[in-house]
């Protein structure tokens, strides 16, 4: 009895065993054998797989807030095979395709307040959708750029920006603009005030240059609930450097073309100790063959001795109200005496003369005269910022 229950036991053991051994051969789990090919199956599966995932939408289902400058993306592992976008009136938004067609964006950009509706399906079958909604700006910041596309101007012209509403994230705005020029002029920009910017070189502009203006302002953030409103591009040229000097110790205006004189002739500044013309260096601006030039526009009422007076070839300097125009009630004056309220009188024939012959952008220097210098933030006064004062630089104001 007993050995035939040692051998009981000791067949079991070896039957258990021989059991374990069989239970450890494969990959645990996989009720396969070691020696079996699973290369096959496995690839088959991992394939099956891989095309069965559905595309992928760069934007969540049910966003909102979203930024119209950040675009829209579906990409697939395998080939898509139709993606729409629709805003809420079912317009269907442009759109492209890579060479492949694993990959979808839109091909223009998506308005403010607009809800969208994305469909994407891959050759597959699997469709992915999504309903999301763009940002509602509190308000949109519109820009006046100048100079005009197309002209030629100055070698002084800035690049000018005047905003609708004030601008609180600056660098927002200068980030977005991209200033090219054909000979890699380096320039700067300064802010007059929360509204207007100019772009200036460095130097005065050498004659020739071609400048060509990108103002990506659509969909951008420049803080405060304002956002850009549209894109801007222009291209501007160079014309000569004709330079204007305006010498108060000779009351003489003398203009140079490229460094050869022009023509050189008297007139009158603004009146001394009371209204003197302030000193360095203006721009050319509008012109006007015939302007009625109001002191109450600056402040001066006519009881303080202000004025409503018509005027003829009136060339503007400065936003402040300084211009050259005919004065010929003044001919007495003209060389020798300052009369004026602050403008530059001359002849009705030197100031036609003056006006035909300078365009917008060219630099008029004052020099010699009484009173203090032309501020800065004047909307042509921008050559009197030192570089040092551009955004960015050493001395920057707004810093």
């Amino acid at each position: 009895m007993r050995s035939r229950a040692i051998a009981a036991t000791l067949a079991g053991l070896m039957l258990c065993g021989i059991t374990l051994i069989a239970c450890t051969i494969g990959e645990p789990g996989t009720g396969q054998d070691a020696d079996a090919d699973t290369s096959l199956t496995t690839g088959a599966a991992a394939t099956t797989t891989a095309a069965a995932k559905p595309p992928r939408i760069s934007v969540k289902d049910g966003a909102t807030g979203v930024e119209p400058w950040d675009g829209v993306m579906v990409t697939s592992a395998s080939k898509l095979l139709e993606v729409s976008m629709t805003n809420e009136q079912g317009r269907e938004i442009d759109s492209k395709f890579n060479a492949d067609k694993t990959e979808w964006t839109i091909d223009e950009p998506m308005g403010y307040g607009r809800t969208y509706t994305l469909t994407a399906k891959n050759v597959d079958g699997k469709t992915s959708t999504a309903t999301f909604s763009t940002i509602v700006p509190d308000r949109q910041a519109t820009a006046a750029v100048g100079p005009l596309d197309g002209s030629t101007v100055g070698v002084a012209q800035a690049v000018s920006f005047r905003f609708s509403v004030p601008i609180t994230d600056t660098k927002a705005v200068e980030d977005a603009i991209t200033i090219e020029t054909s000979n890699d002029t380096e320039g700067g920009f300064f802010w007059l005030d929360p509204y207007e910017l100019r772009w200036r070189p460095k130097e005065y502009w050498e004659p020739g240059t071609k400048v060509d203006v990108a103002a990506e302002f659509y969909g951008r953030d420049f803080g405060g609930g304002t956002w850009g409103s549209s894109d801007i591009n222009i291209s501007f040229t160079i014309g000569d450097a004709v330079e204007t000097v305006i010498d108060n110790a000779t009351k003489t205006l003398t203009v140079t073309r490229n460094g050869e004189v022009l023509k050189s002739f008297p007139i009158a500044l603004g009146r001394d100790g009371a209204y003197d013309t302030p000193n360095g260096t203006y721009v050319v601006g509008d012109e006007h063959a015939s302007l009625v030039m109001d002191s109450r526009s600056y402040g001066l009422g006519l009881d303080q001795g202000g004025y409503v007076t018509p005027v003829d070839w009136a060339t503007q300097m400065s936003y402040s109200g300084i211009y050259v125009h005919s004065a010929p009630w003044a001919a007495w004056a003209w060389g020798n005496t300052n009369v004026s309220h602050g403008c530059v009188n001359a002849s009705p024939e030197n100031a036609r003369w003056f006006q035909e012959t300078v365009r917008r952008g060219d630099p008029v220097i004052v020099k010699n005269a009484l009173g203090g210098d032309l501020s800065p933030y004047d909307g042509l006064g921008y050559w009197n910022f030192r570089w040092e004062q551009r955004s960015g630089g050493s001395e920057d104001p707004n810093a």
